[in-house]
C-alpha cells in the first residue's frame, strides 16, 4: 500500500517493467525444432478466460516485484491435460515447509478459510509455481526491490505529504504569533476564549489554498515570527529528486524512463531504453522462461522450450544492427554459419555450406 498503490515513482517503474515485459512475444522449440501449434503455446496465449499472455505476463511481473514472489495455479492434471493458468495473490498464498528443505504444500488463505495444494516433496513442483526472486535471509520467500527501497519510498512520501500540507497552510511554513502586552502589566497572557478565538479566526480566514496571499491582521500587541525553514532552506525539492533517483535504481529503471528531472546518467534516450531492457526486463524474462519451462515440461511430459522473441524488441534494434552488420561482413564465415550465429535455420542451397570465390580471396 505504502510502496505501491501510494508512491508515484515505484508504481512507475514496476508498470513500466510488467508492461514491455508482457509485450513481448514468445515463441516454442520441442527438441530443436521452432513448432506454430502445441497446447503449450495455446496455453500461453490464452492462460485463461479472463486473460490474455500480455495481461497474465504484466501480472505475474507486477507480484513478483512487488512482493518478491509469485504463484502461477495450474487448472487440469495429467500430461497434455493443463488447461488454464491463473496467477494468484502473493498476499494470500502461505508456504507449508517440507521436512528436507522443500515446501510440502501451498495454502491459499481467503474468506476465512483456506485451501492446500500438495508439492513433491523431491523437487518442490506441483500444481503451484512458486517463482521468486533472492533472498538472502529467507528459505521460503523471495525479497522484493521495495524492501531495499523502503527507506528511500518513505522518504519521497513524507515529502509528499508535506508539499500537500504547506499547499494546505497558503502554502507558507508555520510560525508563531508572539503577544506582547502593551499595557503597564508586562506579564499579562491572553485568556482561554482569546486564544482560542484567534486560532479560530487563523484556521477559518488564513489556512488553505483558498485563502493563499490574503494578509495577515495583528492587533492588540501580536507579532507574527517564523519558526521554520523555508522549502528552499530545506533544499526540498533536491531530497525528493534523490528519494526517487534511489527507488528507480532498486528496480534498475534509469530515471529518465520515470521522468525525474535533471538526470543525465545516460548520454540519450535510445541508451536509456537498451539499458532498460538489459537491467530490468531481459533478466526478469530469463528468470520467468527458466521456471515455466521447467514447469510445464512437467505437465506436457516433452522436452519443450519455451523462448520469448528478442528480436521483436524495438529498443534493442540498434544493438541488433551492429551485430548483423559484423555477421554479414564476415567473410570466413559460411552462409549457414551466418545464419546459425543469428539464430536462424539452415539453408539447402548448394552454396550455403561454401564459402564464395570473393570471399576466399577476400580472406587471403
Amino acid at each position: 500500500d505504502e510502496g505501491y498503490t501510494k508512491n508515484v515513482i515505484a508504481y512507475r517503474c514496476i508498470s513500466l517493467i510488467a508492461q514491455n515485459a508482457g509485450s513481448i512475444p514468445w515463441r516454442l522449440k520441442i527438441d530443436g525444432q521452432e513448432v506454430e501449434d502445441h497446447p503449450a503455446l495455446r496455453l500461453l496465449t490464452r492462460p485463461n478466460p479472463g486473460q490474455s499472455r500480455s495481461e497474465f505476463i504484466e501480472n505475474l511481473c507486477g507480484h513478483l516485484l512487488i512482493a518478491g514472489n509469485c504463484y502461477i495455479e495450474a487448472v487440469g492434471t495429467g500430461t497434455g491435460a493443463l488447461h488454464e493458468m491463473w496467477v494468484l495473490r502473493p498476499d494470500r498464498m502461505q508456504v507449508v515447509p517440507g521436512p528436507h528443505g522443500l515446501p510440502s504444500a501451498y495454502r491459499y488463505n481467503i474468506d476465512g478459510g483456506h485451501k492446500d495444494f500438495s508439492a513433491d516433496t523431491t523437487d518442490g513442483y506441483g500444481r503451484i509455481l512458486h517463482l521468486k526472486s533472492f533472498h538472502p535471509l529467507n528459505d521460503w520467500y523471495g525479497m522484493s526491490p521495495l524492501e531495499a527501497a523502503a527507506f528511500s519510498i518513505d522518504q519521497h512520501n513524507e515529502a509528499a505529504k508535506w508539499n500537500t500540507a504547506l499547499l494546505q497552510s497558503s502554502g507558507r511554513p508555520s510560525g508563531a504569533l508572539i503577544y506582547k502586552p502593551t499595557g503597564q502589566d508586562s506579564y499579562d497572557t491572553l485568556t482561554d476564549e482569546q486564544r482560542q478565538n484567534l486560532r479560530q479566526e487563523l484556521e477559518t480566514y488564513y489556512q488553505g489554498a483558498h485563502n493563499a496571499g490574503r494578509p495577515l491582521v495583528l492587533e492588540g500587541g501580536l507579532d507574527w515570527r517564523e519558526m521554520a525553514l523555508s522549502p528552499k532552506d530545506l533544499d526540498w525539492a533536491h531530497g525528493k529528486d534523490m528519494a526517487a533517483r534511489e527507488i528507480a535504481l532498486a528496480f534498475h529503471v534509469p530515471p529518465q524512463l520515470v521522468g525525474i528531472e535533471g538526470s543525465l546518467t545516460y548520454a540519450n534516450f535510445e541508451q536509456a531504453r537498451l539499458a532498460f531492457y538489459d537491467d530490468a526486463v531481459l533478466p526478469l524474462m530469463d528468470h520467468i522462461r527458466g521456471e515455466l519451462n521447467i514447469w510445464l515440461s512437467r505437465h506436457f511430459g516433452e522436452d519443450l522450450k519455451l523462448e520469448y522473441d528478442r528480436n521483436a524488441i524495438e529498443a534493442l534494434a540498434p544493438r541488433r544492427e551492429k551485430i548483423w552488420k559484423r555477421v554479414k561482413d564476415a567473410d570466413f564465415m559460411t552462409m549457414n554459419e551466418k545464419r546459425a550465429a543469428l539464430g536462424l535455420g539452415r539453408l539447402d542451397t548448394p552454396n550455403a555450406d561454401r564459402l564464395l570465390v570473393a570471399d576466399i580471396q577476400t580472406a587471403k
